[in-house]
This record gives structure tokens, sequence and C-alpha cells, in this order.
């Protein structure tokens, strides 16, 4: 008597299993994005999106959707089967994704982002460089960080070549690295060839700060602890010479840069003279052409770097007392119309000796020799820096 209770009961089953509906595909979660920086603030080179994948073992493809404003319709940008999507040049406002079945079914759209350029940094308040010999150091106010916090990245650096003649930053300006620091050493460039530099900062999502202000810098050649004598204690190495220019093209000799020799030589720029009387030093220029000024005649300066810039001054060809810590600038003839300018600071000036630091800028009357100046605008536009 129980054969057919038994056999309704499964026919009850079978109808029960075909009113069953699948439930809809979820939808994809947590859609964060990330710009893709250009050098140009308003203008990103691209928008990396990225989502939590739908674990669904039927899920064919994502489809990624864009729109202009919160109020126009959503285009179709792509499908794939990765959780992320790359769009290439200047983004829309609003993204979002959803996730398809093999059967067609699509989630309904995740939680869209919005790119919003209110969450770009602050400019760096400032930047200053530093010459050095084949490098040049950049510094700049840490505002982005402080006033950004967990929404800072990192600083972008860029360079591009500067023309002293017509007192521009090249058009093509190239990413020079990164960093986290507000400090930043672009090393490996050419001594006596000028540069443009300018930073930006970059937020956690991308988004780029206007730039800093510019700055012109020119990489030279310097030294450290060069040992000189005065002519009575050693007549051989009692003179300086900072450059010769062996092939008559204007252009120092590598190898003859920042040269010790004979005190009595018509060839240097100055020889050190002991005073019989007080037993003092001073600096002689020498060959015609040279003169030497104080960089500041009343205060000491804290190192050769703080040399920044030649006066527009007339030098001197008088000899000038030797004062350790004191800055010296010597302009020189250059042999084609465009004078040098080197910069000297004594480390130690005693009776029968001095040690000093020198830098010597390369390029034809280029007065850079540390580098402070600027102004704060943006690519292309004019630098404070002139030529004599």
């Amino acid at each position: 008597m129980s054969r057919p209770f038994v056999l309704l009961a499964g026919l009850i089953v079978a109808v029960a299993c075909e009113g069953v509906v699948e439930p809809a595909i979820e939808r994809p979660t947590n859609l964060t994005y990330r710009l893709d920086p250009s050098g140009d603030p308003d203008a990103p080179a691209g928008v990396l999106l990225l989502w939590n994948p739908v674990l669904s073992s039927d899920l064919e493809v994502y489809n990624v959707y864009s729109r202009i404003s919160s109020v126009a319709t959503w285009d179709l940008r792509a499908s794939t089967t990765s959780t992320t999507f790359h769009d290439v040049g200047e983004p829309d406002l609003f993204y979002a994704v959803s996730a398809v079945r093999e059967d067609g079914e699509e989630s309904a759209l995740s939680d869209e982002v919005f790119i919003d350029e209110r969450l770009r940094l602050e400019a760096p308040g400032f930047l200053a460089t530093t010459s050095l010999d084949g490098a040049i150091h950049l510094a700049w106010g840490d505002n982005p960080f402080r006033v950004g916090g967990a929404g800072f990245e990192q600083y972008r650096v860029y360079s591009t070549g500067f023309s002293l003649d017509d007192n521009l930053c090249g058009a093509f300006w190239t990413l020079e690295g990164t960093t986290v620091s507000p400090a930043f050493l672009a090393s490996a460039l050419t001594n006596g060839s000028p540069r443009c530099f300018a930073v930006a900062a970059e937020s956690v999502e991308g988004w780029e700060s206007l730039w800093s202000e510019i700055r012109a810098d020119t990489p030279r050649p310097d030294a450290r602890n060069v040992l000189i004598y005065p002519l009575a204690e050693d007549p051989n190495r009692s003179g300086f010479r900072f450059f010769q220019d062996l092939n008559g093209n204007g252009q120092a000799d590598p190898l003859e840069l920042g040269v010790v020799g004979p005190g009595n030589s018509t060839e240097i720029d100055f020889w050190v003279f002991r005073d019989p009387v007080t037993d003092s030093l001073l600096l002689v220029p020498e060959r015609a052409g040279t003169g030497v000024e104080f960089y500041d005649a009343v205060n000491p300066v804290d190192d050769l770097t703080s040399i920044d810039f030649a006066p527009d001054i007339s030098y001197s060809p008088a000899s000038i007392d030797a004062l350790t810590g004191f800055g010296y600038v010597f302009e020189m003839d250059g042999g084609d119309g465009f004078p040098r300018y080197g910069a000297l600071r004594p480390t130690h000036v005693g009776r029968e000796y001095m040690i000093f630091d020198w830098s010597f800028q390369t390029d034809p009357g280029n007065p850079e020799l540390q580098v402070r100046g600027g102004l704060p605008t943006h690519p292309g536009t004019g630098i404070v820096v002139k030529r004599r």
C-alpha cells in the first residue's frame, strides 16, 4: 500500500525542482582607480581601474562602463575577463563595472568611481637647486606631504634643456625620477649644459599637482681641499688656473681644469703672496683679463655651494686678502668674447700654505655657480638667468 505514496512524493519533488530560479549574478565590488600622470596636471595619460573578482563558476566577462557626467547615459567601454582595465587617454569622469554570466545575464553595476580632480595635492611651495660637478641637487617645499597626509604618494621631478641666449626652457620635458623625499639628485649630467627643473606632487590616485616654480641651473666642475703655497714657500705650487683652452675652440679642456702650477707663470689665473710684514696671504690675479672680488666682503660663507651667482660688478685685477671661510668670485677672459666665472672658498689660511675649495662654470658667459633663482611659472616660460 505504500508504493503509490512514494511515487507521488517523487513527482512532487520533480515539479518543485522545475520551478527553482537561479539567483542573479553578484555585481563587482571595491572598484578603485589610479591615474597615469603625464606631466600635465590637467590631462592624465590614462586611468587604471581595479575591482574585486566575482566568485561565480559561470562568469563570462566583466563589462566596463563610463560617462562624462552624473546625468549622462553609460557607454560600454570594453569587456574583459580580467579584474583590471586600462583606459588610455584623458579619462571620463565616472566609471562602473558589471559582471556577465555565460547565458548573457548581466549583474547590476558596481558602485561608480568619480575621477575627482579635487583630490589633487598642492604644488610644492618652493624649489631650490645646487650646482654640482656633473649633477644638480634639488630641494623643495614638503607642503604636499604635510597637508596631503595619507593622500600623498610621491614627487615627480622633470627637466628639460635651457637656452641662456633665448632665456627659455625647452619644449620637451622628461621625467628625471620620483621620490618620497623633498630632495633629489639629478646626476650623470654634462658640465656646462644648462637645464630647467620643476617638481610636481602625486596623490595616491595618480593626480599630479600643478608644478613648482621652475629653476634653471648648470652643472660645473668643482674640487675640494686643494693645497697651495705662497710663492716664497714653494714657487712651483703657488699658482692656480681654473681652466685652459688647449684646442682654441672656446671650451675648457677637461684635463686642464683646476691646475696648480708655478706662481711666476703668466698663464695662471692667480698666485698666492705672503705679506712679509703681517705674514698674511693674498690672492694675486695674474693672467690678462682676470679679476677677483669678495662674494660677501663682510660675512664668510657656509660652503662653496653658498656662492651661487657671479655678481654683476667690475672685477679688480688687484690682490685681495685670503681669509678662511670667505667666498671669492673670479672673472676670467674666455678668449671667445665671453667671460668665464669661478668661485673659491679657503678652508684654511695659514702662514705657510692655504687649502681651498673651488668651482668653475664651463658654459661661456654663464654666471651660475650655484643657482637659487627662478620664476613661479609653468613650463616654457622665461627664467631670470641671463648671459652677460
